[in-house]
């Protein structure tokens, strides 16, 4: 299985602008703290500038955040890079023939969702502030 690191990357992102607004902002600088390329990190420039979360310039390495780290949230951020596939997945392929592969994916489905509700409101709560105050203590940056 293959795991996504959009959500992560874009935090990664918000969190690095925050943190050093007077350094080299450039997807070059940007990508090597993450770890990939700068291609990468202008796509979810593009996708965290249309969500209403960053402010850029054409031709010009001066990102900055549109909102107040406390107003954005996680959920502001997974909505913005695409991230809106379920969390957790049902196998649709299970034996019909067996009660319990013939009736499992109803019961999942709901619990499932449940599950995602659940994960999705607890992402509303959590802002990009605390994401970035945790790091700088952490980090001991000031």
């Amino acid at each position: 299985m293959k795991f996504s690191h959009k959500l992560s990357d874009a935090v990664h992102l918000l969190v690095y602008i925050e943190i050093f607004p007077d350094d080299d902002l450039s997807s070059r600088a940007i990508a090597r703290s993450i770890v990939t390329n700068p291609s990468m990190v202008r796509s979810l420039m593009m996708d965290l500038r249309k969500a209403g979360l960053l402010k850029t310039k054409q031709g010009s390495a001066e990102p900055e955040l549109a909102k107040k780290p406390e107003e954005i949230s996680l959920y502001d951020i997974f909505a913005a890079v695409g991230m809106d596939h379920h969390l957790l997945h049902v196998d649709e392929d299970t034996e019909q023939k067996c009660p319990v592969g013939g009736n499992i994916q109803g019961p999942l489905a709901k619990a499932y969702a449940e599950v995602e509700e659940a994960a999705f409101a607890k992402m509303r709560e959590i802002s990009l502030r605390e994401i970035v105050d945790q790091i700088k203590e952490d980090g001991q940056l000031a």
